[in-house]
């Protein structure tokens, strides 16, 4: 997958699935603009690559929309960026779902817009895949929250791919299972809690985050040409059982 000529923006790039993203799509070629909300996190990542970066806390929408434009002009946009509060739904905070709404879906659906509306006023083509999880088909306890934003992240990537579209616009999105971040390989690391989500996942072991990367790598890409509007699991066959 080649993206030279690109210019690429990935949110929540500062760690994680969204810094591998940036680190691929660099290495192929593409300029990239990293956005995220810890500047240290970006700084490294620009001596590693050599990126822009821009630091922004997405959950302020007006601050989210004045780093998207800064970001421009663009060809490629990942929606990486995303949080999570873990509690269980009776204790639930209002606090708590408003800011996970806020990052992880309100965030891409702004980001997207400024996106989608510069590339067809320049009447150019493009691609956005949204990072959503498994935990939009599934209803894992303590994360009512997370869940209810990955489901509204799949919905909002259909009408995105149902509008975009006739704009030469391909929306798709990625659906992750657990994935072996820095934080994620701790948290999964014991038996008592990996296992049983190991035992039921077919291939054997939990997604790195290349893995991860390189299934959002070619939804970009022109290989995924006729590939719109579709949720990709990325979960060694989790599902299936």
């Amino acid at each position: 997958m080649d993206f030279k000529g690109k210019t690429a923006i990935v949110t929540g790039a500062g760690k994680g699935i969204g810094r591998h993203v940036a680190t691929l799509l660099k290495e192929r070629g593409a300029e990239v603009v990293a956005l995220g909300r810890t500047s240290a996190d970006l700084d490294t990542l620009a001596a590693e690559i050599g990126c822009r970066t821009i630091t922004v806390e997405l959950a302020d929408a007006a601050a989210a929309r004045m780093a998207a434009t800064e970001a421009l002009p663009a060809d490629l946009l990942v929606n990486c960026a995303g949080i999570n509060i873990l509690e269980p739904f009776l204790e639930m905070k209002d606090e708590s779902f408003d800011m996970i709404q806020a990052v992880n879906v309100r965030s891409a659906a702004i980001v997207s817009q400024v996106f989608a509306r510069d590339l067809i006023r320049r009447n150019a083509p493009g691609a956005i895949v949204n990072v959503s999880s498994i935990s939009s088909f599934l209803g894992f306890r303590d994360h009512a929250a997370y869940c209810a934003s990955k489901g509204a992240l799949d919905g909002l990537t259909r009408v995105m791919a149902n509008e975009l579209g006739p704009h030469r616009i391909r929306v798709n999105a990625v659906n992750p299972g657990i994935t072996l971040t820095e934080l994620a390989r701790v948290a999964w690391s014991a038996p008592e809690k990996g296992g049983p989500m190991l035992a039921r996942t077919p291939v054997g072991r939990f997604a790195e985050t290349k893995d991860v990367a390189e299934g959002i790598l070619f939804l970009l890409s022109d290989a995924a040409a006729m590939v719109h509007g579709h949720t990709l699991p990325i979960e060694g066959g989790f599902l299936v059982n």
